[in-house]
């Protein structure tokens, strides 16, 4: 079957967002389908055996099997790249997937990462415990201040990794500045973006080398798919990723890959409107708790920061209530908005970072990264904001606040 791209990329870099998140790597075969197709296939078939002998060569273009290349796949990265201002991605099963692809693809033996503190709790196992037992050295520092970088450079410093707005305590990090001294040092900077998405900020634009992405959160936006992303120059994910991607096997499957695309349709509508309504929620959330945490709001400490480098905010934050009874109290008093450990949903979700996402991290390491028993983080979805007040305040009076 013949397909087309009818794209070129001098054309679709002149592209705005929302036609980027629409169209951008589409590719039709010769049906003419108007929505992305959905390539249900392990394998590929050659006309000639010395067709089959210069693909593996790479003499020629075409696919040669699904942990490599599918047409439905490279539509998504294709779409992707477009969107972060990258010249490529590569696509993963999940967000742990390109988290771990992006950093072992690079690193060995003797080298050394930086890492941010504040982070998920599978990311700080990574820098904590995975890295460590293959003789990679790793130092992790407060990220909202790029001095702690500086001073944590070794000469075999290969990797700065961090998060921004980063997971669960909207830290924000100086992405300028951090990329600025990873570059004058040979440093490569390794950026999770999946709380704010290129729809919100783009790394690259401030200097990123590498930006990694759960797609499983906003890019689907509602909770059906895992998936994840890799976004660099050309030679990185030709040359460093895939051989190590090929290998290893964190492959996407194409139906997630389809329902991400179909994701990514949205994507800009969700997530400005869902930031909006966590601005608000926030806000409501202010005159009630001890301490709210949203980059979104001038009370935060780096919230000049976050809205220089930031379209909006977001729709992710958190808050402190006394300790774990009270949170836990205030989960299950909550009737609209849903307990999990979910985010970038259409739906509104909460958690107890301390008790879920962050369960197997060190209780004097959750101190440190500020992950307090008394923290939650809520996920405001795409329902009427005053609903969410409503069942907040419910809650709140339930448990004393």
């Amino acid at each position: 079957m013949k397909r087309h791209t009818g794209q070129d990329r001098s054309i679709t870099e002149h592209w705005r967002p929302a036609t980027r998140a629409v169209r951008g790597g589409t590719a039709r075969s010769e049906w003419g389908e108007t929505s992305e197709a959905l390539f249900l296939t392990s394998g590929y078939s050659y006309d000639k055996a010395g067709d089959a002998a210069a693909r593996f060569a790479g003499e020629q273009a075409g696919m040669t099997y699904s942990r490599l290349q599918n047409p439905t796949v490279e539509m998504l990265e294709q779409r992707i790249a477009l969107l972060e201002g990258a010249q490529a991605c590569r696509a993963t099963a999940t967000g742990m997937a390109a988290m771990t692809a992006a950093l072992l693809c690079q690193l060995s033996a003797g080298d050394h990462l930086v890492g941010g503190r504040a982070a998920f709790g599978s990311c700080r196992w990574l820098t904590d415990t995975l890295l460590p037992r293959f003789g990679i050295e790793t130092t992790v520092v407060d990220a909202r201040d790029p001095a702690t970088f500086a001073a944590a450079i070794r000469p075999h410093t290969k990797v700065f990794f961090f998060e921004t707005p980063a997971n669960p305590t909207m830290d924000v990090v100086d992405l300028a500045a951090v990329c600025a001294l990873a570059k004058s040092h040979g440093i490569t900077t390794v950026v999770d973006n999946a709380f704010a998405t290129p729809a919100l900020q783009r790394p690259m634009e401030f200097g990123a080398d590498v930006v990694a992405y759960s797609a499983t959160k906003m890019m689907d936006g509602q909770g059906r798919v895992l998936a994840g992303a890799i976004c660099g120059t050309t030679d990185f994910i030709d040359n460093t990723l895939l051989p190590f991607t090929r290998n290893t096997g964190p492959t996407l499957s194409p139906f997630n890959a389809w329902v991400v695309l179909k994701g990514l349709e949205t994507l800009d509508l969700r997530i400005r409107r869902q930031s909006e309504s966590a601005v608000t929620v926030g806000r409501f959330l202010e005159a009630r708790v001890p301490r709210v945490l949203h980059p979104g709001l001038p009370s935060h400490p780096q919230h000049n920061l976050a809205m220089a480098q930031m379209d909006a905010t977001g729709p992710i934050f958190a808050f402190e209530v006394a300790d774990r009874a009270q949170a836990h109290g205030l989960l299950d008093a909550l009737e609209l908005i849903d307990i999990s450990n979910n985010i970038g949903d259409s739906r509104s979700l909460m958690t107890h970072p301390a008790s879920t996402t962050h369960s197997g991290v060190a209780a004097e390491q959750r101190a440190i990264m500020g992950v307090g028993e008394g923290l939650l983080r809520l996920n405001v979805g795409l329902e009427d904001v005053a609903d969410l007040t409503d069942d907040l305040d419910r809650a709140l009076t339930a448990v004393g606040l």
